[in-house]
């Protein structure tokens, strides 16, 4: 653990891998991270399906020509475009962020730019840009390239999305919105309000976790500030979360809306689009079964003062009254009520098991997810081997601290509450209580449907079976 020496080969990476807290992931992992295939897999199918969207135009700083990407002019870029072919993941977001100082060796965070192509129902990257502007020692990497100077250009974009997805998907988007969404409901909504009823057993833990969270993984002497790239005294993890917050958007936090915002919608094998559709609809409905019982007509939502506080408090506090954000202001029908109630459900329970449940699985071989990288990205082509790979990955000791911190974050709570299931009663009516059911009931068939796929995959998809799906965000 207090090893501050680089690793001198990739057996020693491996004997650390090799404990009994291996899952069957994880050493599919093992095996496969170098492959082009699965490495565009996770962006769908891993813990951050959140940054891949349809690319119809090339950015302006992605100088590429059909050449560069095509051999023998096979394809065209603008052709693969036209055709919905062509995916990219911009980290534009980490552009200029300071970086950590660790074991007193400066750490390097990139701000890439990658370039997918959907071919035989397959995510394949055939470009990528390591930093944003384009320069003569910021070649753009491909496929073709030598084995280690491909190899370390994916090795720097899964570095940066673990940035992304630490700070932005998991705790912004997931802790810190349901920490919002729970406060303004204790301080707003008493509880013998229907939306309490409903929403209080989807706040459980999350306020403590969220508590401890602050005190050891983004305090000043927390894991995250101490050994991420983007922690320490630099304070880049917080430039990374204003930026975040400032970009956030309501439609990006319904993931139906999401889905065809960023073109995804006719994405094959991709589990979290197909699940999680299918939770916000299950949930949709169970909302819109409940909370139109209370709410008969528009004006009544409009003339609950203490429903219009709850989203007021929320918009001023969670969102900083920034109306680019698309969050409502106040609620003025009932369709509007039950849509951002689904999306509070979704963001603690679904959303959060999709982004935290497999970071051990995908992180626990680091060479695949590095916390942080301590040498800068090759300059030139054709110089990179495995002794440059090796004295790239952080140190021993930052490594074993990532693995602890990932596999207790991945772990399931020892009093877990799965989707849908309310050990303590809140609402006295049948009404609420056959609603209830029919939500356990749904879920539970969907939970039957995705244990029948996963037999068929070689990597199952288990992030968003209803049964492994927490009720809130409680670790």
């Amino acid at each position: 653990m207090n090893c501050t020496n680089k690793w001198a080969k990739m057996d020693d990476i491996t004997r650390i891998f090799k404990t009994e807290y291996r899952t069957d992931i994880s050493d599919y992992v093992h095996l496969h991270w170098k492959d082009d295939d699965f490495f565009g897999y996770q962006f769908l199918n891993g813990v951050n399906p959140m940054m891949i969207r349809r690319c119809d135009t090339l950015p302006d700083n992605l100088p590429l020509t059909d050449n560069m990407v095509f051999l023998h002019g096979q394809c065209s870029l603008a052709e693969e475009m036209k055709n919905g072919n062509i995916f990219l993941c911009d980290y534009k977001i980490l552009d200029g962020i300071a970086t950590n100082v660790i074991n007193g060796k400066k750490q390097y965070l990139m701000a890439p730019v990658v370039l997918f192509q959907k071919t035989e129902n397959k995510m394949m990257p055939i470009a990528i840009q390591l930093k944003q502007k384009p320069a003569a020692d910021n070649p753009i990497f491909f496929p073709t390239d030598s084995e280690y100077d491909w190899l370390l250009a994916k090795i720097f974009v899964r570095s940066a999305d673990f940035n992304v997805h630490q700070l932005n998907t998991h705790l912004l988007r997931t802790h810190l919105l349901a920490e919002v969404f729970a406060v303004s409901l204790l301080r707003n909504v008493p509880m013998v309000h229907p939306l309490y009823k409903l929403l209080v057993p989807h706040t459980r833990y999350t306020l403590y976790i969220n508590v401890l969270a602050r005190l050891r993984l983004i305090s000043p002497d927390g894991v995250f500030n101490q050994f991420a790239a983007s922690g320490g005294k630099s304070k880049g993890m917080f430039e990374i979360l204003k930026r975040s917050l400032s970009s956030m958007t309501y439609t990006s936090l319904c993931i139906p809306d999401d889905i065809a915002e960023r073109g995804l919608e006719n994405v094959p094998n991709f589990y979290y689009k197909d699940d999680g559709i299918e939770i916000w609809k299950i949930t949709h409905r169970f909302v819109k079964g409940i909370l139109s019982f209370y709410y008969r007509s528009n004006s009544d939502v409009e003339n609950d003062p203490e429903l219009q506080k709850w989203i007021k408090e929320i918009f001023e506090y969670g969102f900083h009254s920034l109306t680019s954000t698309g969050i409502p202001q106040k609620f003025t029908t009932v369709d509007e009520l039950i849509k951002f109630v689904t999306m509070v459900i979704f963001t603690g329970s679904a959303q959060h098991a999709a982004v935290n449940t497999g970071q051990y699985d995908y992180a626990s071989w680091m060479p695949n997810t590095p916390i942080s990288l301590q040498l800068p990205p090759p300059t030139k082509k054709g110089a990179a081997d495995e002794d440059t790979m090796l004295a790239t990955f952080p140190d021993i000791n930052t490594t074993v601290k990532g693995m602890d911190t990932l596999f207790l974050l991945s772990q399931q709570s020892t009093d877990f509450v799965p989707l849908g299931q309310y050990p303590e009663e809140h609402f006295t009516e049948d009404f609420p209580h056959k609603k209830i059911e029919e939500f356990q009931r749904e879920l539970k068939a969907l939970s039957n449907l995705i244990n029948a796929r996963n037999k068929t995959l070689k990597v199952p998809y288990t992030y968003l079976d209803p049964m492994k799906v927490e009720n809130s965000v409680s670790i």
